[in-house]
């Protein structure tokens, strides 16, 4: 996402450039303020020894060789590892995952993503051989359809930074020497086989295009949508033009400004504010909430770094208008919380997404360090609960979506904060990271994403920015000057983590650069600090300053109540009684009915009132419905040679032995015969004291259960007979009972899909007798079993190698005769959150995988229900004493109170239609 050390880390502590002040001069003082933040900021605390940053250093070398190595061997060419099974990813091989098979077009996607990654590792050798293999086996006139925007970051990005470096690489004459701008020349291909997505009135480009036909021929497939969203189409200048400057063809640079340029004009002018999601050919909003996180992110870093890169003082006063409405409206400090574009003291959301994590490291580069570390602490906070960041989480931090695919975002603040601060508490947190990843994640053939961070299973699934970002930011945050090959602070990072020299900003500038932002905004001076503030301000004479800002947040997870409160809080301090929430309305109540129809008022604070009731009304008539699912449970092999690694995430039932109640299940794995359990088996000797393997369909799950259990089997596992199925595609779903009383079943019983369970058949051929544990969350496997049976060189490199797991996301009522829902696609890196929850099939966050958690968010709740009786009491008093306090003094009727709320009911419909 951000600025490497020269613009991240300047803009810490230290100084400041004027106003207007040549590119040079910013750059000059960016490095001496990192001097300046190192030298000020490293003497507040005691910082981690050279010895340890080296280990902790080699030990990201040596994950990265780990993900690399595997995708080498195991996936190359294809586009990616599919870690869980050791094979590569390829479009229209495996099912589709719906939009986030985007990003793939049969390049070796890749491959192309960690070329500059080899080179910030000091691999260069290995970097001269993934550029030979790019030029000789990549094909970019390949007849798929792709993203535009993951193309460019991904694919135009890798091969920029591949050139930049090859380049600086030939000049130092060691490496390279061979090359010949290449790289560059097939960035170009790939440059001019995007324009026609910009073939639009607006000239916002279409979200998709074919690699060998374009736009909207009809071997194209595409060209057809009406829709992309604000971070798609405004996260492109920086690879546009810089492949402008690079080669001279300024019409790159030009699309990409126009659609900025569009963006810009598009923004609500009252709160400076732009939407999700937009119509390429009319301009309206489409979405009209904003935030700062998925759908929008990258729009705000890339205008900050366009004009770092560039040196258009457009693009930073764009920046700062757009930054000021966040810290006005988004910003409710550690929080960042969607609002809507129109009403934006209004939230339009009661949760966040992981990628705004990214907004820390850009509050770094803007030299805002408070909020930086504000936020960065209450992300850490979570996950030091979940071991990663939730794709979502709500704002009382409860997983909302269950999900975490190795994002980087968090990383990469941590990095960025570490450079502004040189505080050492950061590379105890990126130490954290580092474990986290290898305790949890590391699985044989490489690292797998977290399908649910509450039971810890996995996804087959290994994206290209895991190896683009995720170690460059954790090699650099323990990494000094001298362990580096070049200077990092001549680069600045794209989103996708790819390095562009800066001296791109001196180089073809043939583009016009006519300012137009300021002749219609006026613009807070406050917001034209444009480099670091002054140490004095961050760092007032107390070597404890970032500590004291972190330390309010420590507890921020584990102790906090739902953020109404304060609105609350608020309401009551000027004398108002406590607004009607959804949870209390009873349409029987005559008062109830009276405040609801009062909502319609002039006054806006009974409008607000009423349009966070209809917000409420749809999450509880969304919460009530998914309140009926069951959370996953657990199939962990832990026998020889698994161990505990190898653990499968599986469906519960509605009947038998609740897991999440009682101890875990432990036995020895036998096929049941018949194999579909219909009938009385009849090898009941075979499955006597056993888990019994049965497979779906000719009868009820409630009848399997019963014929195994009468045969002596103290489990059951059923594995789906839909042959090919798999977690990767399917949502997760329960067993229901057969409609008669079920209470005679006692054995626990759990479903797998047809991959997830050829695995335990596999293994069941290959070792005979397979142990596994039935569980409602999967157990810490015994290092000391397993060490017994690794050679000693195995056990120093996977020492920290854990669960290998296959899970399944949502959670979907369905007896025995029904099959599994079509595939719901999953989300790209810049999908917005509505579009995420649509496609992905996360889990909710009310499904809490065990008793104890739920028992502690009922103390929580009986601390907040506490507060809100003390609240209730202060209201009444307050009221009794105020004769002047009136309620409904003019009433509407509902009808014109539903005309009023319209525009809102559309807007909450659009955000909340796929979480009902």
């Amino acid at each position: 996402m951000s600025e490497a050390g020269g613009g991240g880390g300047g803009r810490g502590c230290g100084c400041r450039v004027p106003q207007r002040a040549p590119w040079s001069l910013v750059a000059a003082t960016a490095s001496l303020c990192l001097v300046l933040a190192t030298s000020v900021c490293t003497a507040r605390a005691a910082p981690m020894s050279r010895e340890e940053k080296q280990k902790l250093g080699n030990q990201v070398l040596e994950m990265f060789d780990h993900a690399y190595g595997n995708y080498m061997e195991h996936a190359y060419p294809a586009d990616e590892l599919m870690p869980l099974t050791c094979r590569g990813r390829v479009r229209g091989q495996e099912p589709s995952r719906g939009d986030v098979d985007d990003a793939l077009g049969k390049f070796s996607l890749t491959l192309i993503d960690s070329l500059d990654t080899l080179v910030v590792l000091n691999k260069t050798k290995e970097f001269e051989d993934a550029v030979r293999k790019v030029l000789r086996d990549v094909n970019l006139d390949n007849d798929v359809v792709v993203s535009v925007f993951e193309t460019n970051i991904r694919v135009l990005g890798g091969l920029l930074g591949g050139h930049s470096l090859a380049i600086m690489l030939k000049e130092k004459g060691e490496y390279m020497q061979w090359y010949n701008d290449e790289l560059l020349q097939m960035a170009k291909q790939l440059g001019y086989k995007l324009l026609p997505a910009f073939n639009t009135t607006s000239g916002l480009p279409y979200p998709r295009i074919n690699l060998k036909f374009g736009i909207r021929k009809p071997e194209a497939r595409t060209g057809t949508e009406t829709d992309t969203c604000t971070a798609c189409a405004g996260t492109l200048i920086l690879e546009f033009a810089a492949l402008s400057r690079f080669t001279g063809a300024t019409i790159f640079e030009e699309y990409a400004r126009k659609a900025l340029d569009f963006l810009w004009e598009k923004r609500q002018r009252s709160s400076n504010l732009v939407g999700v999601t937009i119509n390429i050919h009319t301009g309206d909003w489409v979405r009209k909430d904003s935030g700062v996180g998925a759908g929008i992110d990258s729009y705000y870093e890339y205008l900050l770094k366009a004009y770092v890169l560039l040196g258009d003082d457009s693009f930073l006063e764009r920046f700062n208008t757009h930054y000021d409405a966040i810290m006005r409206y988004i910003s409710q400090p550690p929080l960042l919380l969607d609002v809507h574009i129109h009403k934006p003291m209004l939230n339009a959301r009661t949760w966040m997404d992981s990628l705004l994590a990214f907004f820390p490291g850009l509050q770094v580069l803007k030299g805002d360090i408070r909020p930086a570390i504000e936020t960065h602490e209450m992300l850490y906070q979570v996950i030091k609960k979940h071991n990663f960041l939730p794709e979502a989480f709500t704002t009382d931090f409860r997983v909302h979506w269950a999900q975490h695919p190795l994002r980087p975002e968090f990383a990469e603040s941590t990095y960025f904060l570490y450079k502004a601060t040189g505080d050492p508490y950061y590379l105890e947190v990126g130490k954290t990271l580092i474990e986290n990843l290898n305790k949890y994640a590391r699985v044989p053939c490489g690292f797998a994403a977290m399908k649910d961070v509450r039971t810890g299973s996995h996804e087959d699934r290994m994206d290209s920015f895991f190896l683009a970002e995720m170690f460059k930011y954790l090699y650099l945050l323990f990494a000094d000057k001298e362990d580096i090959i070049f200077d990092i602070e001549d680069y600045i990072f794209t989103t996708e983590a790819h390095l562009l020299p800066l001296w791109l900003s001196t180089t073809n500038r043939s583009i016009s650069k006519k300012n137009t932002t300021s002749e219609y905004t006026e613009l807070d001076d406050s917001n034209f600090d444009w480099t670091c503030p002054n140490t004095q301000i961050l760092f007032p004479n107390d070597p404890l300053y970032a500590q004291s800002i972190r330390e309010p947040l420590k507890n921020v997870v584990d102790k906090s109540c739902p953020r109404g409160i304060i609105r609350v809080e608020e309401s009551f301090r000027s004398g108002a009684k406590p607004p009607l929430r959804a949870r209390d309305f009873m349409a029987t109540n005559p008062e109830h009915l009276e405040i609801l129809k009062k909502m319609g008022a002039a006054s806006s604070i009974d409008a607000e009132d009423g349009l966070r009731f209809m917000q409420e009304m749809i999450e509880l008539s969304s919460q009530q419905q998914k309140e009926q699912q069951l959370p996953p449970r657990a199939v962990q092999i832990i026998s020889h040679p698994f161990f505990g690694r190898v653990v499968l995430t599986a469906g519960p039932a509605q009947f038998g032995l609740d897991l999440s109640k009682h101890k875990e299940t432990r036995g020895f794995v036998a096929s049941s015969k018949p194999y579909n359990g219909c009938s009385e088996l009849t090898n009941p000797e075979a499955v006597m004291g056993k888990i019994a393997l049965i497979q779906r369909g000719q009868c009820m799950f409630a009848e399997k259960a019963r014929n195994i259990q009468n045969a002596g089997a103290i489990g059951g596992i059923v594995i789906d007979d839909n042959e090919g199925s798999s977690s990767d595609t399917a949502p997760l779903f329960q067993m229901a009972g057969d409609g008669k009383d079920t209470d005679d079943i006692k054995i626990p019983m759990l479903f797998l899909f047809s991959k997830e369970g050829s695995i335990i058949l596999d293994a069941i051929r290959e070792h005979e007798e397979v142990e596994v544990l039935l569980s409602d969350k999967a157990r810490d496997r015994d290092p000391e079993m397993e060490n017994e049976d690794q050679p000693s060189s195995e056990k120093d490199s996977q020492n920290q190698s854990t669960e290998q797991i296959l899970s399944l996301p949502q959670t979907v009522d369905l007896v025995d005769q029904e099959t599994p829902e079509d595939p719901l696609d999953s989300h790209s890196e810049s999908s917005s959150p509505a579009d995420i929850e649509e496609a992905a099939g996360f889990a909710p966050s009310e499904q809490i995988s065990s008793s104890t958690e739920s028992l502690e968010t009922t103390s929580l709740d009986g601390e907040c229900t506490d507060l809100d009786n003390q609240l209730q009491e202060q209201s009444e008093t307050e009221e009794d004493s105020n004769p002047n306090v009136s309620w409904g003094k003019k009433v509407q009727p509902i009808d014109s109170i539903l005309a009023d709320w319209n525009e809102d009911i559309e807007a909450f419909e659009m955000m909340e239609k796929d979480e009902l």
